[in-house]
């Protein structure tokens, strides 16, 4: 059956040039949609990770729900303890502490409200790979004094690398308490609204500052990002008991998962889309190419081949196109998804980010599968009606086509 199918395809070459090419051009389009679309989840992803959150962030149980207010009643007991505990994991690549303020700051004109962060400069530095400084540099363990501001806040107060400022907060106790600060550079991450109002002060300035050893966080950065589920299982059952809460860098950004919703949602119209185009260009040939062979089948039939054989014949011949189209369809997508990451897609902003991307095109072998599952599936079923009536035809009407 397949060697005679076979063998009717290359009968109607440019019937079945036209067929293929149809086939081909959709399986080539979701291959190259989904790798961007999937290369878009994976730059974002790695964007947030490596500009603010890290891959997992470990606080007091509550921090993260009603801490943001009242950062100084969550705080970690024995930081250096579990920090090492932490890095010991071979996952794990580094382990950060954090402590979180808010307050005003003054370039002695002008307040401007900011959400601060002590940090340890060099472990950030490594960590934050997406934060582009866009003047002076980034924090060095040198600079006891020294603050990065985000853009926007620099934009605020019209600070540059040099400039000094002045931190005003209350503290735990209630008391005033300010420090003086020296700009040492200017970043710019992926989020707009981080950038008009962080700034970045050493842990020590930062413990002066609130006139408290505390540690609100500790910012855990992985070796692979695919290992974050099994890190965060591994790391609750580990800390729960000393009351300590784990959150992944996907909990910590809900933003994300609102993208990747609405991106997948997208591209599921996308795969309908190509899945009607390919079943109507390939509908409109096989209905061609059959009520052309009407007295060919009605022959079969007359020479005692059953109407379901000349049915198989035709699904038969129809499935083979569905492979060659497909499997063309992808090895072209992989070609041109390597050609075009070559180049690369230069990429405007996100909607709420600062910075613009590169774009490629992934080669991801899920999409390989779906895009060949579609190209098949569409083929198949556009054959399954013009099968189905020539099949039920009578032998007599079939055989008055070859007069």
């Amino acid at each position: 059956m397949f060697k005679l199918a076979l063998r009717n395809i290359f009968r109607h070459r440019f019937r079945t040039t036209m067929t293929l090419a149809a086939i081909v051009f959709g399986v080539c389009g979701l291959v190259l949609s989904g790798g961007f679309v999937r290369d878009i989840f994976i730059q974002l992803a790695e964007a947030l990770i490596h500009s603010q959150s890290g891959h997992l962030q470990v606080s007091p149980a509550g921090y993260f729900s009603h801490g943001s207010r009242s950062p100084e009643k969550y705080v970690i007991d024995a930081p250096a303890k579990w920090q090492a505990a932490i890095a010991a994991l071979p996952e794990v690549d580094d382990v950060m502490m954090r402590v979180h303020f808010s307050g005003l700051l003054n370039n002695g004109k002008t307040d401007w409200p900011i959400v601060g962060e002590g940090v340890q400069p060099s472990r950030e530095a490594k960590l934050s790979s997406f934060m582009h400084i866009v003047a002076g540099r980034q924090l060095a363990d040198t600079d006891k004094f020294g603050v990065v501001v985000g853009q926007g806040v620099a934009q605020a107060l019209k600070l540059a690398p040099g400039d000094r400022v002045t931190v005003l907060l209350s503290t735990a106790d209630g008391a005033l308490n300010s420090i003086d600060l020296q700009v040492i550079g200017v970043f710019q991450s992926f989020s707009k609204d981080f950038d008009a109002r962080a700034m970045r002060i050493p842990l020590g300035a930062a413990h002066e500052l609130l006139a408290s050893e505390g540690v609100n966080t500790l910012v855990v950065s992985l070796r692979r990002t695919s290992d974050t589920e099994r890190v965060a299982t591994a790391l609750k059952s580990m800390l729960s008991p000393a009351g300590l809460e784990v959150k992944t860098w996907v909990e910590l950004n809900d933003f994300y998962e609102k993208t990747i919703a609405l991106y997948d949602q997208q591209f599921g119209f996308l795969q309908l889309i190509i899945l009607g185009m390919v079943l109507l260009s390939v509908a409109n040939s096989v209905n061609m190419s059959v009520f052309e062979r009407v007295g060919e089948f009605g022959t079969m039939v007359a020479l005692g081949n059953r109407t379901g054989q000349v049915r198989r014949l035709i699904l038969a011949e129809t499935a083979m196109l569905g492979v060659i189209g497909s499997v063309i369809g992808v090895a072209l997508g992989m070609a041109l998804a390597v050609a075009i990451s070559a180049i690369g897609i230069p990429m405007p902003p996100p909607p709420n980010a600062n910075l613009g991307y590169t774009g490629f095109i992934r080669v991801v072998p899920g999409v390989l599968a779906l895009a060949f599952a579609v190209g098949f599936a569409a083929t198949l079923l556009a054959a399954v009606l013009p099968a189905m009536r020539v099949s039920r035809m009578p032998v007599v009407d079939a055989l008055r086509a070859n007069v």
